[in-house]
C-alpha cells in the first residue's frame, strides 16, 4: 500500500487517517490515539459464512472509529456474560503513541476461542510506556471459526484465517498509524498463544510477523482424563484436532440441525447455531491435516518446521488453580484419589505420594498443583526446548501470588500488560517492568534493556525468568514443577 499519511509516523495529532479502504476518524488523547472498529475483512455472513475472509469494500467519506465494532458471535460463559449474534465482526483496534519515529507493531490475539473481543483489552499503557503500536483483533469463534464438513474448504481453520487476514492488513496499513510494517510482533494468551504457535508452523503465515510472544499456550498440551471438567476423557491434544474428526463432528451437528448441506447451514440464523448444545466448545480446536496446518503443530515444532523468529514465551506458576475452580468447583478430600485414578490409572498411587493431600490446604489445591505441573509446566518447558534449538527464545514464569484469588493462575498476568484496575505499588512496578520487557522484545527481539534485571535467553542453562513483585530473577523451573518426576507420565 502506498503511504498516504507520510507524516503520521512522526506525530499522531490528527484524528483522521487513511487506510487502504478509506478514511477513519478515531480519538486523540494527550499521549496516544485510539482507532476502534476498523474492518479488516468483509462480514463473514450469508454465503461468506465458513469461507476464507474476503477484502472489505471501500467506503466513501470518513468512517467513525471512536467505538468498538461488534464482538464475533458468542454465548458467554460463567466467567464472561457477553452474548453476541452479529456476524459482521471482523474488526480491529489500533492504539498508537503520539511520539515521533516509526514504531514496532504488536498484534494481540485474545484467548478462549469461544468468547472475547479485542476491545476488551486497553492497550494505552503498553503503547505509551513501550512506544509501540498495539493492534487488537476480533476473529470468528467456536462453530463460526472452527466448523468443518466433508468437502468444505478450510474446515477447522476459519478463525485462524481471520487472524492471518488481520496480520496481512497490518503489513499493508501499519504506516498509517506510525507503525513499522517490517517489525511486527504477534502475541496472545491461552487460545491466542496457541493461535500464535499455529501461525509459527503454518506455511501460509510465513513472513507476516517478525517475533512471537506466547502466554500460557497449549501447543504441546495433552489432557489426562478429568483434567478440565467432569466427565471429559483424555485428549491427545488440547489445541488441535484432525480435520477429518472435525468434519465428522460437523456432519453430526448438521444432521441434528436438520440440514443436508452447507447451503442450508449458511441460511440458518446465527442464534440457532449458538443455541445448539456445546456447539461453541465442540469446534474450538484448530484443524490440522490441511493447507493451513499440514501437520499437527506439536509435531512440526518438534521437527523444527516453524518460522525462525525470536520468541518470548511462558506461563503462570499456578496455571490450573482457576481452571479447577471455574470448571469443576470444590474438590472433596475423598474425590482426590478418584480423580488421580481416572487421570493416571495404575500410576495414581505414585502421583499421590509425590503430591500428598496433607501437603496442601485442600483437595482442590492438590489437584490443581498436579495438573499445573503435569499439563502446563511439562509442555511449556518442552516448548522452550524445541524453540530454543532453532531460534532465540526467552522464557518466563509469572509468579505474583496475589495476582488473583487463585494466585498466579491462568491468564492472571495479562492485567499487567493491559492494566485497567488499580494495582498495588509492587504490582504496578511489576507491570511497568513487564511492559518494558515486552516492548524491548518488540523493538529488538530481546527483552533486556537499561535498568532492568538481566534476562538470559533460555538456551543459557535453561533459564526461566520469574516475574513477581520485588522478585524478578531466575527460577529452577524443573525443580519447582517436578519435571523429572513427570518425564515419563
Amino acid at each position: 500500500m502506498q503511504d498516504t499519511n507520510k507524516d503520521i509516523n512522526k506525530d499522531i495529532s490528527q484524528d483522521t487517517v487513511r487506510v487502504e479502504s478509506g478514511e477513519v476518524r478515531g480519538t486523540v488523547r494527550a499521549d496516544h490515539a485510539l482507532f476502534q472498529g476498523i474492518p479488516y475483512a468483509a462480514p463473514p455472513k450469508g454465503d461468506l459464512r465458513w469461507q476464507a475472509p474476503r477484502k472489505v469494500d471501500d467506503w466513501d467519506g470518513i468512517r467513525d472509529a471512536t467505538a468498538p465494532g461488534n464482538p464475533c458471535p458468542q454465548i458467554g460463559s460463567s466467567y464472561s456474560d457477553t452474548r453476541a449474534t452479529d456476524e459482521d465482526c471482523l474488526f480491529l483496534n489500533v492504539t498508537t503513541p503520539s511520539t515521533t519515529g516509526r514504531k514496532p507493531v504488536m498484534v494481540w490475539v485474545h484467548g478462549d476461542g469461544a468468547i472475547g473481543a479485542g476491545h476488551h483489552f486497553d492497550a494505552t499503557a503498553l503503547a505509551t510506556k513501550g512506544d509501540v503500536v498495539v493492534v487488537t483483533i476480533n476473529y470468528r469463534l467456536g462453530v463460526f471459526g472452527g466448523f468443518g464438513l466433508p468437502g468444505l474448504d478450510g474446515s477447522g481453520t476459519f478463525g485462524l484465517q481471520d487472524q492471518r487476514a488481520a496480520l496481512e492488513w497490518v503489513r499493508r496499513n501499519a504506516r498509517s498509524f506510525g507503525g513499522d510494517p517490517e517489525n511486527v510482533t504477534l502475541f496472545g494468551v491461552s487460545y491466542g498463544a496457541s493461535s500464535t504457535a499455529a501461525h509459527l508452523v503454518s506455511p501460509k503465515s510465513r513472513g507476516l510477523f517478525d517475533k512471537a510472544i506466547m502466554h500460557s499456550g497449549f501447543a504441546l498440551v495433552d489432557l489426562p482424563a478429568e483434567a478440565w471438567y467432569p466427565g471429559l476423557g483424555a485428549l491427545p491434544w488440547l489445541a488441535w484436532r484432525d480435520t477429518a474428526e472435525i468434519e465428522g463432528s460437523g456432519r453430526t451437528v448438521a444432521a441434528e440441525l436438520g440440514c443436508p448441506d452447507i447451503a442450508c447451514l449458511r441460511a440458518l440464523p446465527a442464534e440457532k447455531l449458538l443455541d445448539h448444545p456445546q456447539v461453541m466448545n465442540i469446534f474450538q480446536p484448530f484443524g490440522y491435516g490441511n493447507a493451513d496446518l499440514p501437520r499437527v503443530p506439536a509435531d512440526a515444532l518438534a521437527g523444527g518446521e516453524f518460522a525462525k523468529v525470536p520468541v518470548l514465551a511462558g506461563n503462570t506458576r499456578d496455571e490450573h488453580r482457576g481452571i479447577v475452580e471455574i470448571f469443576r468447583g470444590p474438590v472433596a478430600a475423598e474425590d482426590y484419589p478418584v480423580l488421580l485414578a481416572a487421570a493416571f490409572g495404575d500410576r495414581a498411587a505414585e502421583v499421590e505420594r509425590e503430591y500428598p493431600l496433607g501437603a496442601f490446604p485442600d483437595a482442590g489445591r492438590a489437584w490443581a498443583a498436579v495438573l499445573t505441573d503435569r499439563v502446563w509446566a511439562r509442555a511449556t518447558f518442552r516448548q522452550h526446548e524445541l524453540l530454543s534449538a532453532h531460534t532465540p527464545t526467552f522464557a518466563f514464569e509469572f509468579a505474583d501470588p496475589a495476582a488473583s484469588e487463585q494466585g498466579a493462575s491462568h491468564s492472571s498476568d495479562i492485567g499487567y500488560l493491559f492494566p485497567e484496575e488499580e494495582l498495588t505499588g509492587g504490582q504496578r512496578e511489576l507491570s511497568d517492568v513487564m511492559i518494558r520487557y515486552w516492548a524491548n522484545f518488540a523493538h529488538h527481539g530481546d527483552p533486556n534493556g537499561d535498568g532492568l534485571p538481566e534476562w538470559p535467553a533460555f538456551a543459557a542453562d535453561r533459564h526461566v525468568q520469574s516475574l513477581a513483585p520485588g522478585a524478578i530473577t531466575g527460577v529452577d523451573y524443573r525443580a519447582e514443577h517436578r519435571l523429572e518426576f513427570w518425564a515419563d507420565k
